[in-house]
């Protein structure tokens, strides 16, 4: 690669950092001026005087800790509802010959490209039949089966040689110890990115809890920190708001930094 290219690679590269990373160092920045700073025209980039104070009245005003709870249960009961459904469905058909298998797939594939308004009503239908509209049961039972996932690891699992599991047969291993004790530690950078990136879509999903819910008392965390737009009509808490986003985005950002590794193994290496 010639000097020219290389400068012109690490500038398109610094390009795209900054457009990732610049709308999160001004969410940062606005959380910690105060609110004239946060409407003043033309915007100061940074506060004059850091008020850490923001983060403490956004804790108190939007109930942070009841709301966090809820997204900590029903996010972590999608993801190990997923594990359980997704990571057997992914190994029968990666490893299993079963009638209508690739019918099943299809129909698996067909769903990994619908759009969640065209899976609205039958959802909303089933989950008001079973009479969990407004429970913990209608943000979670729905979402455990991810086509996403299945396909994921579906492509994982097929990357493992057959020798490996027909030695574990050999040896006498049930189907369970060698989906838990092969097949996942092998897979173990696919597993965990498909976990991650449900965690982060069920984290930050506002469209589902704000229809399948009505009452305070199962509500999560997006919906309170929307919710500060419009609670004082005509003069919103810019800085507060932005402190409300930087508490809803920082668990997710540092569970991204934390598995960032699985996530680089699983796209560039794969299997090895």
């Amino acid at each position: 690669m010639s000097y020219a290219a290389k400068v012109l690679r690490v500038l398109l590269l610094l390009t795209l950092v900054l457009v990732f990373v610049f709308p999160f160092i001004w969410m940062l920045s606005t959380s910690l001026k105060t609110y004239l700073e946060s409407i003043k025209f033309p915007p100061d980039f940074l506060p004059k005087a850091p008020q850490f104070v923001n983060y403490s009245k956004t804790y108190v005003r939007i109930h942070f800790f009841h709301y966090a709870m809820n997204s900590v249960i029903v996010t972590f009961s999608i993801v190990i509802g997923q594990l359980l459904v997704c990571i057997p469905a992914a190994y029968a058909f990666a490893k299993k010959k079963f009638r209508f298998a690739g019918l099943f797939f299809a129909i698996v594939l067909i769903d990994l490209v619908l759009p969640a308004q065209v899976t609205f009503v039958p959802i909303y239908v089933l989950v008001s039949d079973f009479g969990w509209l407004d429970t913990y049961w209608a943000m979670i039972i729905p979402f455990i089966y991810s086509s996403f996932a299945i396909f994921f690891m579906t492509q994982a699992f097929k990357q493992i040689p057959d020798e490996l599991l027909d030695a574990a047969r050999m040896d006498k291993a049930t189907e369970l110890q060698i989906i838990v004790q092969l097949m996942l530690p092998i897979a173990k950078p696919f597993v965990l990115t498909a976990m991650l990136f449900t965690c982060i879509s069920k984290w930050n999903d506002y469209f589902w809890p704000l229809i399948l819910t009505n009452s305070e008392s199962v509500r999560t965390l997006p919906m309170t920190v929307k919710g500060m737009i419009s609670d004082t009509p005509g003069l919103t808490q810019w800085n507060e708001l932005m402190a409300g986003n930087m508490m809803l985005i920082i668990p997710i950002l540092v569970l991204y930094i934390a598995a960032n590794r699985f996530i680089k193994n699983a796209f560039v290496y794969g299997i090895k």
